[in-house]
């Protein structure tokens, strides 16, 4: 039962970085300013997080596959995340966050693919009524034109991209604590999200300097506001990472859809916005899915 009790706590931190990236990148940061913020400013905790959970102890082995996993995760999840940054300064937002939430469906079938990873005939059920509840919970932005011609936009392939890296992100991460050579399961997690960050700090570097070279020096300029993305990040990548450790990916990402009712309450907290019908449905679906996945676990 702890992965779940994880999964929603890497929901609840998610959905605080996402906020905090949002008023960054409609400021001074690009796309890729903001996404580096969130890799930087977690390297450094996250390093020492390492040398803490190994405590003096040898380095665990490493499977033949960690870096490779690690590798290919860490790069998914830069791309999904700089998509996901990027939606925010559209104005269908609405349509790419809908179609990113396609990304637990999507993480069964890659998770599947690459780890053989199987998800039960009730899980399936519990995982597509989660999916009918979030996606009651999007609503498409008012305007001319059907539905059809709202969903084909460059905000929906952001978030349909989004959704299938984050996907494969997540699977690789899972297959690469399942490489470390260790019972502890927030050991294998915190090697794992060392390894990640670090080559994702080196490899945003990288870009910045030949794409957006300005960008590093805001970023820093920044760091007031920037270092809280990056404990946000390393806190939910911890949970993330954790659970991951002790099941099926897919399972885990069905139970972080709470971070769904998450950005639901803070809107009404913050902005006073009132629930309408068709989002108390929503919510209902949504919290009868992760009911049920917390029976079924």
């Amino acid at each position: 039962m702890a992965w779940i009790f994880l999964s929603i706590a890497a929901a609840a931190f998610q959905t605080l970085r996402f906020v905090l990236q949002k008023r960054l990148s409609m400021g001074a940061l690009s796309a890729g300013g903001a996404t580096f913020a969130r890799f930087v400013y977690s390297a450094p905790f996250v390093a020492g997080l390492a040398v803490l959970a190994l405590g003096g102890a040898a380095m665990p082995a490493l499977g033949p596959g960690f870096w490779a996993y690690a590798l290919i995760g860490g790069g998914a999840q830069i791309g999904a995340t700089w998509c996901v940054v990027a939606l925010f300064a559209r104005r269908n937002f609405a349509v790419g966050i809908t179609l990113k939430k396609t990304e637990v469906v999507q993480t069964a079938l890659v998770g599947l693919l690459v780890l053989g990873d199987r998800v039960s005939a009730p899980a399936v059920g519990a995982i597509v009524l989660g999916l009918i509840g979030v996606l009651a919970l999007s609503e498409l932005p008012s305007g001319t034109g059907g539905r059809l011609r709202k969903l084909l936009n460059p905000s929906a392939g952001l978030g349909l991209l989004s959704g299938a890296l984050f996907a494969v992100s997540a699977v690789c991460y899972r297959g690469a604590t399942l490489q470390v050579d260790s019972d502890d399961a927030l050991l294998r997690a915190v090697l794992t999200l060392a390894a990640v960050t670090l080559s994702q700090t080196v490899a945003m570097s990288a870009w910045l300097m030949w794409r957006e070279p300005g960008q590093l020096a805001r970023v820093a300029s920044e760091w007031r506001g920037a270092v809280w993305i990056g404990l946000a990040g390393l806190a939910g990548s911890l949970c993330w990472f954790t659970a991951f450790t002790l099941q099926n990916a897919a399972l885990v990402f069905a139970v972080g859809q709470v971070e769904v009712i998450f950005s639901l309450i803070a809107s009404m907290l913050i902005f006073r916005e009132r629930v309408t019908p068709r989002e108390a449905g929503g919510i209902a679906l949504l919290t009868g899915s992760i009911v049920a996945l917390v029976w079924l676990g």
